[in-house]
């Protein structure tokens, strides 16, 4: 048995009960094949994919605080701080009733490669609570977040741990969360990214998990001589990552024509009016039947029995920017009959194992999202070395610098594919380069 194969069924007999973490090392041991067996003796003597598939530690924890009725409430919370040996552990908190223990794994095991990918010195890790935001005041949400990072606050720093947002962790959020850590540890330091201007956030960073998509879907388009403009895209979600995706399309000269949310999504034939998107979901926090009230062109579709209705739009490039597996085996199919040249992701692992195998066997050029959507999490390093200096970029500088990793992203994945025999094949290129910086840092640090 191959050591690949040995590990994986380590992994999977001591975590049988967490589907989405077993998916996401599943997907990355195989695409290491190639790297692995050439360095196999090794690798197996310093238990390398043992360790890497080993969070350094899961922190889970009780968060109890008090509703507007004055009872109180109690919900879960967790960071997994998975692998430091290339910086401090970086990743997001995500708020979301279908936040559990496996779901954070898998996100900060994917965070771990992705980190890696920016050619920044940071680390993986992820957290986040079973908390849903929506429908709460923000009262409510305060008291929660107070509560989450009187605990959460014992484990993180700037040179430790620091943590950004994620699904359900915006703006607001990051600030009462900041607040929270400032008052209890009595220091002010960049321990958290995201946060508003006025108290150390980084301009673009609102745009950045979008815009980079897009930066990096424009250089893999470029690399096969295709020309973005005049390109139809199809995308799914509507939060910041789709929003911001969807504008950055726009400026070079693409249209996208979908996007959608928890309940329902839109086909809007002329183009996605962005400035009305952001009323509906940035401002209002509302659902699409909104945009398609005040929109005359767009169309409204329900969501029924878990279908994913953008998929089956006829469009050019397919940017799924909502969340985890969203993209299966008939979304695959439908995309290739429907002629798609491309699938970059700005979710985390939207697109299941077997549509990304599919989408790969009939040419459709595929990015997964440790490459593609890099974006953010780049620049909210980006933001930490303004907080270390003290200093604040304007938005062409850091829109710049993100431009610049995005498309050495590309050029690394796409090198490190051909090193291994693998040219094209992106998702085994990303974790390819992602995994040999990572691995070359344990190596050099001994048993930790």
């Amino acid at each position: 048995m191959s050591y690949v194969d040995e590990v994986l069924e380590i992994v999977k007999k001591k975590n049988a009960d967490q589907p989405e973490f077993l998916q996401a090392v599943t997907e990355v041991l195989d695409s290491l094949r190639p790297c692995i067996d050439a360095n196999e003796e090794l690798y197996r003597k310093n238990a390398i994919l043992e360790r890497i598939t080993e969070p350094d530690r899961q922190i889970m924890f009780r968060v109890p605080w008090v509703d507007d009725n004055g009872q109180v409430q109690v919900n879960r919370g967790f960071r997994v701080q998975f692998n430091n040996s290339i910086g401090p552990y970086k990743g997001g908190l995500r708020l979301h009733p279908s936040v559990n223990l496996g779901i954070i794994k898998f996100l900060g095991f994917e965070q771990v490669f992705k980190n890696s990918l920016t050619t920044l010195p940071i680390g993986g890790g992820k957290g986040g609570s079973d908390f849903d935001p929506k429908g709460k005041s923000d009262r409510e949400i305060m008291a929660f977040c107070q509560s989450f990072m009187t605990e959460l606050c014992k484990y993180i720093g700037a040179d430790v741990d620091v943590p950004a947002g994620d699904i359900g962790t915006g703006g607001r959020e990051i600030g009462f969360l900041f607040g929270q850590y400032k008052r209890i540890r009595g220091s002010y330091e960049g321990v958290l990214t995201g946060k508003g201007l006025t108290y150390g956030g980084s301009l673009a960073r609102t745009e950045a998990t979008g815009y980079g998509l897009l930066y990096l879907t424009n250089a893999l388009l470029k690399d096969h001589g295709i020309d973005i403009a005049g390109k139809t895209c199809i995308v799914s979600g509507a939060g910041n990552v789709a929003i911001y995706a969807i504008q950055k399309a726009h400026q070079l000269g693409a249209k996208c024509v979908t996007c959608s949310d928890s309940t329902g999504w839109i086909y809007d034939p002329e183009g996605i009016d962005v400035d009305l998107l952001k009323e509906v979901k940035e401002v209002k926090r509302a659902r699409l039947t909104e945009y398609a009230a005040a929109r005359p062109s767009a169309e409204y579709h329900e969501k029924k029995n878990g279908e994913h209705g953008v998929w089956n739009v006829k469009g050019d490039i397919a940017l799924p920017c909502a969340t985890q597996n969203e993209l299966d085996l008939d979304d695959a199919k439908a995309l290739v009959a429907n002629g798609v040249i491309s699938v970059t992701e700005g979710a985390n692992m939207p697109t299941t194992l077997e549509a990304t195998k599919y989408l790969q066997e009939n040419g459709v050029l595929f990015v997964g999202g440790k490459a593609a959507n890099a974006g953010g999490v780049a620049t909210s390093a980006l933001e930490m070395s303004q907080n270390s200096e003290r200093l604040s970029w304007t938005f062409e500088e850091v829109d710049g610098k993100l431009k610049g990793i995005m498309e050495t992203i590309y050029a690394n994945i796409s090198d490190a594919a051909k090193r291994y025999g693998v040219e094209g094949d992106y998702v085994a290129g990303a974790n390819i380069a992602g995994f040999e910086k990572v691995v070359e840092a344990m190596l050099a640090q001994g048993v930790c």
